[in-house]
């Protein structure tokens, strides 16, 4: 309380003079992450940066300035699930905290708009810290284009035995490809229930912010602007800046760091 009573003490024009420059960098901040950030994320990059300042404090500033992060659209699914191939059980169970790294994958796929025509964009996460560990885009969606994505992520990380990968029916990964993909890699897989989202959570919340905080309204030129638009997002952003809530508002890569360091 001391501190609150010391800050009401000073001169109006002291405290005008420190939410002026409080004011730009959240400014700053905001504009660095393409204005994808609100105040709880902008709170957290300042307290990262050295700023002691309050959330609320934040959060008013943002309010004056009119600054928000972008808002959420609705999306239509990209896969479906009838087609008489095997599935496998749900063994994940929306169980998406994971204690270390390359124990729980999930994958899936959607769609991006160009003047071209959809991109189609597949995605594996690693459930431990939410990094995208792989990713594929083509013009259709056939089973290679989350092959890829998996095929990607096993390079990287060359997981160990066990792994267990989750996505949902779609028959991408009910494939005999895909399948014996899993296979040679001796993972396990897991799908979700029949049209049940929620049971593939992490990813599908990946895709909101991919589209919210990267298209808004906007429909790219062509493919190949997306392309490099989507690079950008994953490798630049959204893996080693964006921070997130359910990591303590750390970065994945710096979570992931300070799991294996512990």
């Amino acid at each position: 309380m001391s501190g609150y009573h010391s800050w009401r003490r000073r001169p109006i024009c002291d405290r005008k003079e420190e939410d002026a420059l409080l004011e730009q960098r959240i400014q700053e901040v905001h504009q660095r992450s393409k204005r994808r950030y609100g105040a709880p994320r902008i709170h957290a990059e300042l307290h990262a940066g050295g700023v002691r300042v309050s959330r609320k404090r934040v959060a008013r500033l943002m309010r004056a300035s009119g600054l928000r992060a972008k808002g959420k659209r609705r999306w239509v699914r990209t896969t479906g699930s009838s087609h008489t191939m095997a599935v496998c059980p749900n063994l994940l169970e929306r169980r998406f905290e994971v204690s270390q790294p390359n124990q729980v994958w999930a994958l899936d796929l959607t769609y991006l708009p160009t003047k071209e025509g959809w991109l189609y964009l597949a995605v594996t996460l690693d459930l431990h810290s939410r990094a995208v560990v792989g990713y594929a885009m083509d013009m259709q969606m056939p089973a290679t284009l989350p092959l890829a994505a998996l095929q990607m992520a096993a390079g990287r990380r060359l997981p160990p035995p066990g792994l267990l990968h989750h996505s949902d029916r779609g028959s991408q990964y009910a494939s005999g490809i895909f399948q014996a993909e899993l296979a040679r890699m001796r993972a396990r897989g897991s799908m979700s229930r029949k049209g049940d989202c929620w049971d593939n959570a992490v990813v599908e919340s990946f895709f909101s912010s991919l589209k919210r905080e990267l298209l808004e309204d906007t429909i790219f030129e062509t493919r190949d602007v997306a392309r490099q638009a989507v690079f950008e997002f994953i490798e630049v952003f959204y893996n080693r800046q964006r921070r997130h809530s359910s990591l303590g508002y750390l970065t994945p890569l710096e979570f992931e760091r300070q799991a294996t360091a512990a």
